[in-house]
């Protein structure tokens, strides 16, 4: 038995630590239930990155204005780029009763711990930082002197670990995934999410 209201799962971590790939992970098994909020970024489309399923794709310009209307749970400037969550889906979706599932930045993830502080968040470490050097080397996507730059701020990102519920340490991707399952179906459970609902169980029985 679980509270009426969905989830907000935050998944979070440096970048090139796994993020996509555990969410993918996740998403492709059959059991998952979790609806994914799509984030919203200005830097370039990848290769095999589909507009609308990996991200919303837009301008600067366009970021922007939607920053002036308060569109986003979050927004944050990394490496020259925006990233944000779009407000309207993920609130009409926990209301209707579905676990969202964010997978964002670590300045972001802090920007929805001050709105959503009953959120979950979770944070994805490397097991350490040479290997995440060479996940971020093995994509080929960014020049060596962006690489030394995303470890600069993961070594910051790590030291905010404090923020965050749990800590996976992305050694192996299904093992990640797992864990991460654990971790919201326990979530499900504690006490602050069903007494209420137990409450309400109590006063029918007594009338």
């Amino acid at each position: 038995m679980t509270s009426d209201k969905g989830l907000l799962i935050v998944l979070s971590g440096p970048s090139g630590v796994g993020k996509g790939t555990v969410r993918k992970a996740i998403f492709d098994d059959p059991d998952t239930t979790f609806k994914y909020s799509i984030s919203m970024t200005t830097r370039r489309q990848r290769d095999g990155e589909v507009d609308g399923v990996d991200y919303f794709f837009k301008t600067k310009e366009e970021f922007e204005s939607l920053i002036e209307q308060d569109k986003f749970i979050e927004y944050a400037e990394y490496v020259g780029n925006y990233y944000g969550t779009p407000i309207d889906y993920v609130v009409e979706t926990m209301e209707n009763g579905h676990d969202v599932f964010l997978e964002i930045e670590v300045e972001g993830a802090k920007q929805v711990r001050e709105k959503f502080p009953e959120a979950l968040f979770i944070f994805l470490a490397p097991p350490n930082l040479a290997q995440l050097e060479e996940r971020l080397i093995g994509r080929g996507t960014d020049s060596m002197e962006v690489i030394k730059h995303r470890i600069t701020e993961a070594k910051r990102e790590l030291k905010l670990m404090n923020l965050y519920d749990y800590v996976v340490i992305n050694e192996d991707v299904q093992q990640a995934k797992g864990r991460v399952q654990c971790i919201v179906e326990a979530s499900h459970m504690r006490r602050a999410r069903v007494e209420s609902k137990l409450r309400k169980l109590l006063l029918e029985v007594n009338n």
